[in-house]
């Protein structure tokens, strides 16, 4: 736990600065999701490669705040508490909540889901194959307000 904790602090101090920031770890992949504009920012090896649509939590649901690594990733994944609703590509950084793919297109942009964070379909496919190239250990993700 003390190391998690460690490594939790620098990356925190790592998201308070720019994405660009973050060249100096050219073995990480940094996502950066920020609630208030609904949008996700990429950066493998430290450089920001890509800037997606998201939707976060809709009003009453949260999204978590804070400094995160994938805990478990789930390619088919199926939701076990909301009507076995397709999640695809699916990045769990926090328990139940995930990084994943939707089919609800039309709502990206915007707050819509029940506290993941939703993206394209082939964006979530993109950001699959990062964290499988890097290694959930090398991938931080931070999601800010």
């Amino acid at each position: 736990m003390r190391q998690l904790v460690s490594a939790a602090i620098v990356v925190v101090t790592f998201g308070m600065a720019t994405v660009a920031a973050a060249a100096s770890a050219p073995d990480r992949l940094i996502v950066e999701i920020d609630i208030s504009d609904q949008e996700m920012v990429v950066a493998p090896e430290g450089k920001a490669a890509y800037r997606w649509p998201v939707s976060t939590a809709r009003p009453g649901h949260v999204t978590p705040v804070g400094t995160y690594q994938p805990e478990w990733l789930s390619r088919w994944h199926r939701s076990s508490i909301y009507n076995n609703a397709p999640m695809p590509f699916s990045i769990f950084f926090h328990g139940n909540y995930a990084i994943h793919g939707t089919d609800q297109i039309s709502r990206l942009g915007r707050p819509a889901s029940a506290g993941c964070v939703r993206l394209h379909p082939d964006h979530a496919a993109v950001l699959w194959d990062l964290v499988q190239e890097f290694g959930k250990d090398q991938t931080w993700i931070v999601v800010r307000p």
